[in-house]
């Protein structure tokens, strides 16, 4: 007969688990790795840990009492806060969050956006919450521009590629001293800049992790800041050519109206804008310059941003943006380039007096592509056969309706890295790019865009459960789900069956186009 032990016993066993966990938390204090300071090592009773004022960092966005509710409900955990200085330049700041109990075996990285320096506490505390480890740092740098990569070469290499592999490897070594057992398995999880950091890593270094959920990445860097200067040069060029934020609802409510239907059902979203043959005249001004037309200039303008800019010998240096993107404003609002893009050169090129207006790309993108190789662009898809040899596994995503980052440059980065790889055929099993039509970048949107990214690629890798279809989920502004839909992998789009609600995902199937 089993014996049931009384609750007085149950609150003892349960107390000696939590202070053998705070101890071991105190004892990270004095762990001794190579050019790293362990800063400090604190335990957290379940609920106790109250977030700082920014704590979403890359690939935040609850509102704040969701937030506030998360961290009551958080589980005990041991927060370590360290600084590694790999050169005498360099200043990187790492958390590591430890679960006290129910550890999977798990570490979860997540990465930064633009020159951001802050480390999302909301995904470590999600990461805590599913039983990873979860872990961030601060880029190398303490601000959220790039001023301080002009006269600071190394710490430009930490941001480019060198923080995120200490990361990985300092936390490593803290869950295998914290747990006495080392890390089973690492997994990348971070969109944009953090996109960009994925690549980098999968490419850099491809035995840290054992997968990757890469989004929206800003890559190759060098050649997306510099695009996203030219664009805003062609808008900017008279002042009749510069297009008024307002306008540019009234051309994606143009654009939606002519080709909602184009994919065979009209649900306000657009399946692929590339299959949108929008004519922009049909919206020039007859009589001057009005809220609901675009004139000549405006026209001329737009048409530049959509194609993207050319060498003279005729190759694309980046692609443009699809007509009608609702976040199109994103590179091209305002009367001077975003300070990223900016910062971004004149950090490759130091010298923190570069004028952007001087951009030639004949000249200057030979020129950055040397400087960025090895440094913050990804391209040398041929190393991601390392990452696949031992089973390593890439979830990549990019919303359609992608306002910072031009949508075309993950399908160019994924069937380039697939016919470096041996073909889609070989590739398929490791590497499946998801486009989420009426996505906005890392989220969010007209459409469905919200998953789990962390259940689906450690099913992918650990079960061997490859995504055919990833169920996302649109959110209301009230908090609610209110349309589901299988996003597909790539070149296959969701199709309606011909019956049920639109709004349900069961009700869809994923096919080709």
């Amino acid at each position: 007969m089993k014996k049931i032990l009384p609750a007085s016993l149950f609150a003892f066993f349960a107390g000696c688990a939590v202070a053998s966990a705070a101890s071991s938390c105190d004892q990270l204090a004095r762990l001794k790795l190579p050019h790293v300071e362990i800063n400090s090592a604190t335990f957290y009773a379940a609920g106790a840990f109250t977030p700082p004022a920014n704590p979403n960092g890359q690939g935040g966005g609850q509102n704040q009492a969701a937030q506030l509710a998360a961290y009551r409900a958080l589980s005990s955990f041991c927060r370590v806060q360290v600084t590694s200085k790999p050169t005498s330049d360099s200043d990187i700041k790492i958390e590591i969050w430890l679960p006290a109990g129910g550890w999977n075996g798990r570490l979860a990285v997540y990465g930064n956006g633009g020159f951001g320096s802050n480390i999302g506490t909301n995904n470590l505390a999600a990461a805590v919450a599913k039983g990873y480890v979860g872990t961030g740092n601060n880029a190398g740098h303490d601000t959220n521009d790039g001023a301080f990569a002009v006269g600071h070469p190394e710490k430009f290499v930490d941001w480019g590629y060198r923080a995120v592999h200490e990361n990985v490897v300092i936390a490593k070594a803290v869950a295998a001293a914290f747990y006495g057992s080392p890390v089973k398995y690492s997994y990348w999880n971070s969109c944009s800049t953090g996109g960009r950091q994925g690549w980098i890593a999968a490419e850099y270094y491809p035995n840290d992790f054992s997968g990757l959920a890469i989004g929206d990445a800003a890559n190759p860097m060098s050649r997306l800041q510099a695009s996203t200067i030219w664009e805003n040069l062609q808008v900017n060029a008279t002042p009749e050519s510069f297009v008024p934020a307002a306008k540019y609802a009234m051309l994606h409510k143009a654009v939606v109206d002519q080709c909602d239907a184009v994919d065979g059902l009209k649900d306000g979203l657009i399946d692929d804008p590339r299959k949108c043959n929008f004519d922009l005249n049909t919206l020039l001004c007859k009589n001057g310059d009005a809220a609901d037309c675009l004139t000549a200039p405006q026209i001329a303008a737009l048409k530049k941003v959509s194609e993207g800019p050319r060498l003279a010998t005729g190759e694309l240096v980046y692609p443009g943006f699809p007509l009608g993107d609702p976040s199109l404003p994103g590179p091209i609002l305002g009367k001077k380039p975003e300070q990223v893009s900016i910062d971004t050169i004149r950090g490759l090129f130091q010298d923190a007096a570069w004028d952007y207006h001087t951009l030639d790309v004949d000249k200057d993108i030979p020129k950055t592509d040397k400087l960025a190789a090895h440094l913050i662009d990804a391209v040398d898809y041929a190393k991601l056969q390392i990452l696949f040899n031992h089973g390593g596994k890439i979830l990549y995503y990019h919303g359609w309706n992608d306002g910072s980052i031009a949508p075309q440059s993950a399908i160019n980065y994924y069937e380039a890295a697939a016919k470096a790889n041996g073909g889609v055929a070989k590739t398929y099993n490791e590497l499946r790019l998801f486009m989420i039509p009426g996505g906005n970048h890392c989220g969010g949107g007209e459409g469905p865009s919200a998953f789990d990214k962390l259940d689906v690629i450690s099913d992918w890798v650990e079960r061997g459960k490859a995504p055919d279809e990833i169920v996302a989920s649109h959110v209301a502004q009230d908090g609610h789900v209110d349309r589901t839909r299988p996003l597909c992998p790539y070149p296959q789009v969701a199709k309606y069956k011909g019956s049920g609600s639109i709004d349900e995902a069961q009700n869809f199937a994923c096919a080709k186009p």
